[in-house]
């Protein structure tokens, strides 16, 4: 395939390479950065999302101005705009990913000049991969050398010279490992497998996930398992993999009944990892088997599907597990990074890792040994009906924290801002199979229900923003949503698969066009279903399982406040529908009201332009800053010549993504 493919390094004048003469850096290694850079996708390997700077703080946070912005609308053949990257930055010179080739760019810190471009065209592999969002790219030095390793639309690994944006002949194939080889399964066709978050550098070892095609109507129960790979940074060889799928005489295999571990796929990582760089442990959030609603196909509980794995990163052998969800049919996909922290839990010291999910759960553990912090039980769920499914009769829930969402819905749950709209609710209600947490999806029947309601919904919950920590103070802040999900089943004659998303309220076959998405169309006269609010952000105590207070993510959406329904009504704050991505600094807690990825689908809008700092202690709102556009990747911050930016990638629909630098006059 190499043929059909063109590598170039470009700089703004369109000359090969630009050396940048005046840039020197002097690097004291990948595990002590100079203080103010930003050297990983989340600040660190343990993904906290915090810096220590507070150069801007609660007393200033309100002067904040754009310094620059930087635009990604001419890079590839369509303009972006669910950018999801945050960049890093080592040495004055932010590094990112961009456009819809997934180009890898340098810009200067302190003026958002390009300084260096690399464009990898990869032909119709790059243009039918399946997920064609970017978060962004990895960094590893050894004091001396410096490398940039990224991911193509069309899943290969790519190093570069950090310095120079040259590729490095010594990795791979002239810089270039195929990443369709050494899949330990026949290689896989084009468009079914690639990676829509950055790999991560732990020691010498370049960890690489998996993102397939979404599951929610699959054309077959089969399909590319992605298994998790780990390569030498230097060499691009391929040191081990960790099926994440058990083969015969593995740990987990007999959990896949009548051979189904043959042919089942999924369970990729298609979120962002973390590490623990002293332990050399690599830390999996792996996702949902093929399919998302219906696992007839692979019965049993499906290890190591919707787990938390914990790898040893130089050799791949597995650590410890935990399994957060028994065999899957909810699409609650491990999605998230988890957050690396150390704790004092009643009076013990702790290395803890503490992972938040779609279904709202805060699973906390000893991330030495994978023994939970708090004890999670095993409890009775309902269910399933669906010829030839099978579920697991219970599902682990942990003691602490509490659920950060809502889970499950009944009547109390539905909108109630006027008896009218209240009783028009539980008549719509009335329509769905309703029940708790982990209640199975079911078939729409033209003589009964229409589905089942599912909250949370496949969005979550958590999302792929996931949450970040304080180091300082033990505490988590983590973004959900408030929005119900339609799972209907029904028959597919073109499909082998026996069970299939669609033909409920919302239609389709796609899992996205029945899942929570559009739940908030289903409400009495398309307002939302459900009570407010609908975005929120939860501040939890880690060293004590305790929330410590939870505010509304965003203001009343227009199309509530100006509902005729509503007239004369008085409002609560809602919040905005969608998932916030969150960065900690020394007092303050920034946040979006992020971008919806569907975008019109909701009746709400999804977030909105606004970017605030919270007081971390009280959740208060400090100051509001008005973007150009919704925020679409987690924000960053650095310090370049004394001087504190935070950066934010924006976009909306018919808005093109840029990156946009906020700083004190």
């Amino acid at each position: 395939m190499r043929n059909k493919s063109s590598q170039r390094a470009l700089s703004v004048g369109g000359v090969a390479i630009l050396a940048l003469a005046a840039w020197v850096v002097t690097l004291a290694g990948q595990n002590a950065p100079r203080l103010g850079e930003w050297r990983y996708y989340a600040s660190d390997a343990a993904s906290t999302k915090y810096s220590p700077l507070d150069q801007i703080n609660k007393d200033n946070v309100k002067d904040l101005k754009i310094a620059w912005r930087w635009k990604s609308d001419n890079l590839g053949p369509r303009p972006e705009f669910n950018w999801e990257v945050t960049p890093l930055m080592i040495g004055g010179v932010l590094y990112a990913t961009a456009g819809s080739r997934r180009d890898v760019v340098a810009i200067d810190a302190a003026t958002g000049e390009t300084l260096w471009l690399w464009r990898y065209d990869e032909g119709t592999r790059g243009r039918v991969a399946p997920r064609q969002v970017n978060r962004g790219l990895a960094y590893w030095t050894d004091g001396r050398e410096e490398r940039l390793v990224y991911i193509t639309p069309g899943y290969q690994l790519i190093a570069l010279d950090a310095k120079t944006g040259r590729p490095l002949q010594g990795f791979g194939q002239q810089g270039v490992v195929d990443l369709f080889e050494g899949l330990d399964r026949p290689r896989p066709n084009e468009g079914l497998i690639g990676a829509s978050s950055p790999p991560l550098v732990v020691g010498d070892v370049v960890v690489v996930g998996a993102a397939l095609q979404g599951g929610g109507a699959p054309k077959s129960p089969q399909n590319i398992a992605g298994h998790i790979r780990g390569y030498d940074i230097r060499t691009g060889k391929r040191v081990w993999i960790f099926h994440t799928i058990p083969t015969p005489g593995e740990f987990g295999n007999e959990t896949w009944e009548k051979d189904s571990w043959a042919y089942s796929g999924n369970t990729g990582a298609w979120g962002p990892l973390s590490a623990d760089l002293a332990l050399g442990y690599v830390y999996i959030p792996v996702e949902t088997p093929t399919g998302d609603y219906f696992g007839g196909d692979r019965l049993g509980n499906n290890l190591f599907a919707e787990s938390l794995v914990c790898l040893d990163a130089k050799t791949g052998k597995r650590v410890w597990h935990y399994q957060l969800v028994h065999h899957g049919i909810w699409d609650y996909d491990t999605m998230t990074a988890p957050n690396l922290l150390d704790l004092t839990v009643d009076g013990r010291q702790v290395k803890a890792v503490a992972q938040v999910t779609k279904q709202a759960f805060t699973y906390v553990f000893d991330r030495v040994t994978g023994e939970p912090i708090w004890p999670v039980e095993e409890r009775p769920v309902p269910q399933t009906d669906v010829p030839g499914e099978r579920t697991s009769p219970t599902q682990p829930f942990p003691t602490r924290p509490a659920p950060f969402d809502r889970q499950g819905i009944q009547e109390d749950d539905v909108i109630d801002f006027t008896p009218e709209l209240k009783a028009e609710a539980i008549k719509i209600l009335k329509q769905y199979r309703t029940g708790p947490l982990f209640t199975p999806p079911s078939i729409a029947t033209p003589n009964g229900t229409k589905g089942t309601l599912q909250m949370p919904s496949t969005s979550g919950g958590a999302n792929w923003q996931g949450a970040a920590v304080d180091p300082e103070t033990g505490m988590l802040y983590v973004s959900s949503m408030s929005v119900p999900a339609v799972v209907a089943l029904h028959h597919d004659p073109k499909s082998t698969v026996a069970w299939v998303t669609g033909g409920g309220e919302g239609g389709g076959r796609s899992g996205r066009s029945t899942s929570g998405i559009v739940g908030d169309k289903l409400g009495p006269q398309e307002l939302p279903l459900v009570k407010p609010p609908y975005g929120r952000i939860t501040a939890i105590d880690m060293n004590t399982g305790d929330h410590v207070w939870m505010v509304a993510n965003g203001d009343t959406p227009e199309s509530i406040k100006n509902h005729p329904a509503l007239k004369g009504v008085a409002l609560p704050r809602t919040g905005q529908p969608e998932h916030a991505g969150l960065m900690v600094t020394k007092t303050l807690l920034f946040a979006g009201e992020g971008a919806s990825l569907f975008g019109s689908a909701s009746a709400l809008g999804g977030g909105g332009p606004m970017f605030r700092a919270h007081d971390k202690r009280t959740g208060a709102i400090v100051s509001e800053f008005k973007l150009p556009a919704n925020q679409s990747g987690l924000p960053m911050t650095y310090m370049v010549n004394n001087k504190q930016y935070i950066v934010v990638a924006v976009g909306a629909r018919n808005y093109p993504a840029e990156l946009i630098a906020l700083t004190l006059p």
